[in-house]
C-alpha cells in the first residue's frame, strides 16, 4: 500500500477493518514473522497433499508403463531399471506440478490481485491475519529476537572487521564504471561523491584576498561601479574591516534602484540573516545548511572570529560535478598553464583540490604533505617557514615545486613537476 492508502484508512477509524490493517501495519516485525509462518505452513501443507493427490492419479502401474515405453523408445534408457526410470518420472512430475501450482496460485495470482486491489485485499485479510498473529505470538516473538540478535552479532561483526576503504570504494568504483564507453566523466563524478563527506569547507572556498565586498561606507554609485565591474550576484558588506561582515547585499535588489541619486540609502537592501560558519566545517553539513536556511552563501571564519573567505552553492556543486562555467564567466576559476604531461604553472592561491584534479592525481596524494595549509602556495610556505625567493625549488613525495613569482605579500606563480607519473 502506497503511503496515500494508509493515510486514507487512518482517517476511516470508524471500520473495524481499517483499525486491524493500521494496528497490524504498526507491528511490522511481528506481521512479517507471523506471514512467514503461516507462509510455510501453508506451502508445506500443499505439498504434502498434493503428493498424496498425485499418488492417487499417477499409480505405479501408470509410471511403469511410461518408463517401459521411454526405453523402447529412447535406447539410450536400456540401461536403466524400469522401476528406478518409473521412480524418476514419478517425482519430476510431482516437483514440477506443484512448483508451477506454487508459484502461480501463491505467489503470482495473490499478488497482482493484491496490487490493483491493496486496500480492499489488506481489510478482507485483516481478520485472519489478527487471530494467525494472536496464534502465532509465541513463535513470531521468538523469531523476531533471533532475528534481533543475528543483526547484532553481524553489526559487531562488521565493527571489528572496520568499514571499507575509501581506496577499496575507488577500486570498485573503478572496476564497475570504466567497462562501460565514455565512464570518464561518470567515474569522476562518483570518486568525488565518495570524498564529499571528508572536505572541509577550506578546501572550497574563495580566500578573504580574494573576495569581492563591500564597504559600509561607500557611497550608492560605488556600489553600482564596483558591481558593474565585478559582475557577482551577491556581496559581503563589512564596516571598517572584511572581519565585520554585517549583511549580503543581492545585486538584483538593485535593479529597480539603477536611478537612485548618490545619497540613496542602499543599506536597507542588505540582508542581515548571514550564515557564519567555521574552517573545519564539512560541506556536506554546509549543504544541508543551505538546504534548511534557503541561502547560497556562507562566511568561514577562523577560531578567533575573523573572516577567512566565502563559499557558495556553487563552490560545493563543483566538488561533485567539476567547474561549472556560465556565460557570464570570462575566465575560469583556476588559472593555470599546461606545459607538458608533467609540468603545469598555477596560481599560488590555488586550491590543492584544484591542482589535484587538472594534474590527475588523487586528491589525497598532498593530504599527508600538506599540512594545515589549502593552496599551493600555502603548502610551499608552510614548508619553507618564510616567504621563499624567486626559483627556490622544494621535493615533496612525488612533486617538484619551484617558484616562479612572488610579492611582498604571497606566492604568485609555482611550477609543479610530477615525479612519478607512472603510478597514476
Amino acid at each position: 500500500m502506497s503511503p496515500n492508502d494508509l493515510e486514507r484508512l487512518e482517517q476511516e477509524d470508524q471500520k473495524a477493518s481499517s483499525r486491524r490493517v493500521v494496528w497490524l501495519l504498526s507491528q511490522p516485525e511481528k506481521l512479517l514473522a507471523t506471514i512467514l509462518i503461516s507462509n510455510n505452513f501453508i506451502n508445506i501443507a500443499i505439498v504434502l497433499l498434493a503428493e498424496v493427490v498425485v499418488r492417487q492419479v499417477l499409480t505405479d502401474a501408470h509410471t511403469l508403463a511410461w518408463a517401459e515405453g521411454i526405453q523402447q523408445s529412447l535406447g539410450w534408457f536400456a540401461s536403466y531399471s524400469a522401476a528406478s526410470l518409473a521412480t524418476a518420472i514419478y517425482w519430476s512430475i510431482t516437483v514440477v506440478g506443484i512448483t508451477a501450482l506454487l508459484v502461480l496460485f501463491g505467489e503470482v495470482s495473490p499478488k497482482v490481485y493484491a496490487t490493483i486491489n491493496s486496500i480492499r485485499l489488506a481489510r478482507f485479510m485483516s481478520g485472519p491475519l489478527s487471530f494467525l498473529m494472536q496464534m502465532f505470538s509465541g513463535p513470531s516473538r521468538l523469531l523476531v529476537n533471533w532475528s534481533h540478535s543475528m543483526e547484532r552479532r553481524l553489526t559487531e561483526k562488521q565493527a571489528s572487521v572496520g568499514l571499507t576503504s575509501k581506496q577499496e570504494i575507488d577500486e570498485a568504483i573503478e572496476l564497475t564504471v570504466s567497462q562501460e564507453e565514455d565512464s570518464e566523466q561518470d567515474l569522476d563524478i562518483l570518486k568525488r561523491i565518495v570524498k564529499f563527506p571528508e572536505v572541509n569547507v577550506t578546501q572550497v572556498m574563495r580566500s578573504r584576498v580574494d573576495v569581492v565586498g563591500l564597504d559600509d561606507n561607500s557611497t550608492f554609485h560605488e556600489v553600482l561601479a564596483l558591481i558593474r565591474e565585478s559582475g557577482y550576484s551577491r556581496y559581503p558588506v563589512y564596516e571598517k574591516d572584511a572581519d565585520n561582515v554585517v549583511g549580503i547585499l543581492y545585486a538584483k535588489d538593485l535593479l529597480m534602484h539603477r536611478k537612485e541619486p548618490n545619497d540613496f540609502e542602499w543599506h536597507e537592501l542588505l540582508r542581515t540573516n548571514v550564515l557564519f560558519v567555521p574552517e573545519s566545517k564539512k560541506i556536506n553539513d554546509l549543504l544541508s545548511d543551505f538546504q534548511l536556511e534557503r541561502m547560497h552563501m556562507a562566511i568561514v571564519v577562523d577560531e578567533y572570529g575573523g573572516t577567512s573567505g566565502i563559499v557558495t552553492l556553487e563552490d560545493i556543486m563543483e566538488e561533485i560535478i567539476g567547474e561549472i562555467q556560465d556565460e557570464f564567466d570570462d575566465e575560469p576559476d583556476v588559472v593555470f598553464q599546461k606545459i607538458d604531461d608533467l609540468n603545469y604553472v598555477f596560481e599560488g592561491k590555488t586550491l590543492l583540490n584544484d591542482v589535484a584534479r587538472i594534474v590527475g592525481v588523487d586528491s589525497e596524494r598532498f593530504e599527508l604533505i600538506k599540512g594545515d595549509s589549502e593552496s599551493l602556495g600555502g603548502l610551499i610556505l608552510e614548508r619553507v617557514g618564510r616567504m621563499p625567493k624567486k626559483d627556490r625549488e622544494l621535493l615533496l613525495e612525488d612533486f617538484r615545486l619551484k617558484v616562479l613569482e612572488t610579492s611582498q605579500r604571497r606566492i604568485e606563480r609555482v611550477l609543479i613537476t610530477l615525479l612519478n607519473p607512472a603510478e597514476e
